[in-house]
């Protein structure tokens, strides 16, 4: 038990990473907590969404590899937020004050669904370069549980935390896995009533996302091939939705794979945001990036503009 929460990279992370609270909006009691990490001149940092039972914590791997690389990465944590419009509001003011204009976002199940709806809702004045979406939805009426989001606020703790345990794996795992869903449990166990309450309420009210107001955003699809809570149809409804996406596709990893499988996670996430090296978008510091790699970027970027003058 608590592998993780005992291990050097874990111990090196907190005491080296500051967990930073910061409030935006007018309620002192909405504090969003984050770690950011690596340069702080890069302005379109990659940002991580946790899902609904974890905290800025579990994404300590992602954190300290890709800082280690020249990434600047932040990590968060929401306050309470009971409506996606109230969330996508406070997200955008949490940009601001952090002057970030655009931003990369990793969101893992329902952080996924809430970076989606964010690049929706701020189209029309853009806030999102790229998604990474792992193990997430695109809907959330396959939780068949629209009827009760509006009841969650009234349940016990003890109770919403059951509703949370059901959705992680049972059975026989690989040993990586199970100190996985033992540090979720733990972090888990860290959230108050207000706070799972309401990030069950926004897993569930009825909402869908509207690929057509994204179409500009790059997309990579992040699942795994065992058993996780997404069904297959879920999964099948996110590659529909968006047919350009590229796909990174992890043999296993259950439903937490950026702690579980982080090396593999950690490459797709490079592969993802390489794409963006030499632009004003790259979330690397450019004295990280090799020569050549610029030169192959710049070399591809003028290719595209110039077969773009030519359409």
């Amino acid at each position: 038990m608590e592998e993780i929460r005992v291990s050097p990279d874990y111990n090196w992370f907190r005491s080296t990473v500051p967990l930073k609270r910061i409030i935006v909006d007018d309620d002192d009691s909405k504090v969003w907590s984050l770690y950011d990490a690596g340069p702080k001149n890069i302005r379109c940092p990659i940002i991580f969404l946790p899902p609904v039972s974890g905290t800025a914590e579990v994404f300590f791997q992602q954190v300290l590899a890709l800082s280690g690389w020249g990434y600047r990465v932040i990590s968060l944590q929401y306050p309470v937020y009971w409506d996606l419009l109230e969330f996508c509001d406070g997200f955008r003011k949490l940009l601001d004050h952090l002057q970030l204009d655009k931003v990369h976002l990793f969101g893992a199940s329902l952080g996924g669904f809430l970076a989606q709806k964010f690049a929706e809702v701020t189209h029309k004045s853009p806030r999102v370069h790229s998604l990474v979406l792992c193990n997430s939805f695109s809907d959330t009426s396959i939780f068949n549980q629209t009827w009760t989001a509006n009841s969650f606020w009234l349940m016990p703790a003890f109770m919403l935390k059951k509703i949370v345990l059901g959705n992680f794996a049972k059975g026989p795992v690989d040993p990586k896995m199970a100190d996985a869903i033992d540090f979720m449990v733990d972090r888990l166990e860290s959230l108050n009533q207000s706070e799972l309450a309401s990030r069950l309420t926004l897993n569930c009210q009825n909402s869908y996302v509207e690929p057509h107001k994204i179409k500009d955003v790059a997309v990579t699809i992040m699942d795994v091939f065992d058993q996780s809570a997404l069904s297959h149809e879920a999964k099948e409804e996110m590659y529909k939705l968006y047919p350009n996406a590229r796909r990174a596709h992890l043999k296993t990893g259950g439903n937490f794979p950026y702690l579980c499988r982080s090396a593999e996670v950690n490459l797709y996430i490079q592969i993802h945001l390489r794409q963006f090296h030499g632009t004003r978008y790259a979330a690397i510091s450019p004295e990280m990036v090799s020569a050549e790699e610029l030169e192959v970027q710049r070399t591809n970027l003028s290719n595209n503009s110039e077969s773009d003058d030519e359409s």
